[in-house]
């Protein structure tokens, strides 16, 4: 995965735009219904929209642009009014299809890495996280707060958004991106990262303890994973926001546990004896029938 910084805009409607791949349109209903196209968004919008929370694409991009007409005063620490900020996450073209809550899940980490959304502040600035686009998450945000102030960005903002974006492959899952792979050509002013995998070093005989505990479907973090997953399900049945929420993070710690296994299936690997090469006698050089006549003349 890679996670591109686009340059900030003083309205919302281009990064829309391009999140969706298409021009935003007034007839064109998006919702944040499960499995609808905005996944995420910052947490005080459902005070301020019907319950469908069903609107025209150009009305997102107003209401994301609405707090810079609220507070025409508010900018930035270098005076700059371009509040909106507008970050895209592309997956390896590898990597498998990512479900709803999975994007959700991503949306709401990168709110929360580049500090656009403090949990428990509810003066926040507005957010959503649109996954409009096979493969790619666009987090789009106006950085003035409700309060009228301006949302500080972390100082090393590029840094923090590397070590959140290894921290989602690893907890999904993901194929390592190497650059060139997984952005469209561009100039990008966001981190970029290829996680390099690891290679056998060493040999033990916890290999095979290992191994048993790392069982896919037989061992004992397997069990675990499938009780948490049934679990999951059944919360899922129900209706309310909570046991939503608990289905959602019963299904994370799920994947997280699956993570577990396939870690504890590589340090094996690498604690595996490697295979005894076969050896080959060296090949003596062969000189040819022609070269030894050249040599004695």
């Amino acid at each position: 995965m890679i996670i591109k910084v686009h340059s900030r805009d003083v309205t919302a409607g281009e990064a829309l735009a391009e999140a969706l791949g298409r021009e935003i349109r007034v007839e064109e209903g998006l919702t944040t219904e499960p499995g609808s196209t905005v996944v995420a968004h910052w947490n005080q919008l459902d005070h301020r929209t019907d319950d469908d929370r069903i609107w025209e694409s150009a009305s997102w991009a107003d209401h994301l642009a609405d707090p810079s007409l609220e507070h025409p005063l508010a900018s930035g620490p270098d005076g700059d009014r371009r509040a909106i900020l507008h970050i895209t996450a592309y997956l390896h073209p590898l990597n498998r299809e990512l479900t709803h809550a999975e994007w959700q899940e991503m949306g709401y980490r990168l709110a929360r890495a580049a500090g656009i959304a403090p949990p428990g502040d509810d003066a926040a600035c507005r957010w959503i996280a649109v996954q409009g686009q096979p493969g790619r998450l666009d987090l789009i945000a106006n950085l003035i707060r409700a309060d009228g102030t301006w949302s500080a960005l972390p100082h090393r903002l590029a840094q923090t958004l590397l070590t959140e974006q290894q921290r989602l492959a690893a907890d999904l899952l993901l194929h390592p991106s190497p650059l060139q792979d997984a952005v469209p050509p561009g100039p990008s002013t966001g981190p970029a990262v290829a996680l390099s995998p690891r290679v056998p070093t060493a040999t033990s005989p916890l290999a095979g303890i290992l191994r048993q505990l790392a069982a896919e479907q037989s061992g004992p973090v397997a069990a675990v994973r499938q009780l948490v997953e049934e679990v999951g399900r059944q919360a899922a049945a129900l209706s309310g926001d909570q046991t939503n929420a608990a289905a959602r993070d019963l299904f994370w710690a799920a994947r997280r546990l699956y993570g577990l296994q396939e870690q504890l299936g590589e340090i094996a690997s690498r604690l595996q004896p490697p295979a005894a090469a076969a050896s080959v006698a060296p090949a003596l050089p062969v000189q040819a029938p022609g070269a030894s006549r050249a040599t004695g003349r």
